[in-house]
């Protein structure tokens, strides 16, 4: 049985005092550091680079785990596993040459993750499921934080889990897309085992007493 791994997104958290805000989270109990880059035209916002992800490097003592929502993310892959990241994940609807930048990640040093949409079909995953080390299952249209989960995205996650256990390898299941402490067990029951939380936990107050009562929910 996989471990549940909790992963805050940094997108909501108070980048005036970012280095604080690693720190804390980290004491508080998160496996990974979640980084969601946008670029404006894939999703309807724009956040961060691969100098972002570098300074970070430097203060952080966990996985950074850097979800790319953007365009043609071949042109920017090479450059991210530079900076320090440790899983880059790129959108199947964002590439038309999948194959080979997995390849070029795995290449770089990193792992390999792949995300889908909420209505992009999970049957692409089976094309690339014997190179990706990650799937993530966005359970949100992904461009903000803050939204609420789709309940139906439950037998897509299941669908995918199926798909992991057929192959054979070890192979993450991510779910990122409003996960709280209440639908934390649906989602792990479905065959999640990295939970990425934004709000939840950035504007909860407490980072450890959130990300207890998460593991308690779940029972793990």
């Amino acid at each position: 049985m996989k471990d549940i791994l909790i992963a805050p997104s940094i997108l909501s958290c108070d980048f005036l005092r970012l280095g604080d805000e690693i720190r804390d989270v980290e004491e508080a109990g998160a496996d990974l550091i979640h980084i969601d880059v946008m670029d404006g035209h894939f999703v309807p916002n724009i956040t961060i680079g691969p100098m972002f992800v570098e300074a970070l490097r430097r203060i952080n003592k966990k996985p950074l785990d850097v979800h790319l929502m953007i365009d043609n993310p071949a042109q920017y892959v090479q450059e991210f596993a530079r900076a320090g990241s440790d899983i880059i994940t790129i959108h199947a609807e964002a590439d038309n040459h999948l194959f080979r930048t997995l390849d070029v990640i795995k290449e770089s040093g990193a792992k390999a993750g792949i995300s889908f949409n909420p209505a992009t079909p999970i049957c692409l995953l089976d094309h690339v499921i014997q190179i990706v080390d990650l799937v993530l299952i966005m359970t949100v249209n992904p461009g903000f934080g803050g939204q609420k989960y789709i309940p139906s995205m439950a037998e897509k996650i299941s669908e995918a889990k199926k798909k992991i256990d057929k192959a054979g390898r070890y192979i993450d299941l991510e779910i990122d897309g409003g996960i709280k402490a209440v639908n934390a067990k649906e989602v792990v029951e479905a065959g999640g085992n990295i939970l990425v939380m934004g709000t939840e936990i950035f504007h909860s107050g407490d980072y450890r007493k959130k990300i207890e009562e998460v593991r308690n929910k779940i029972g793990r």
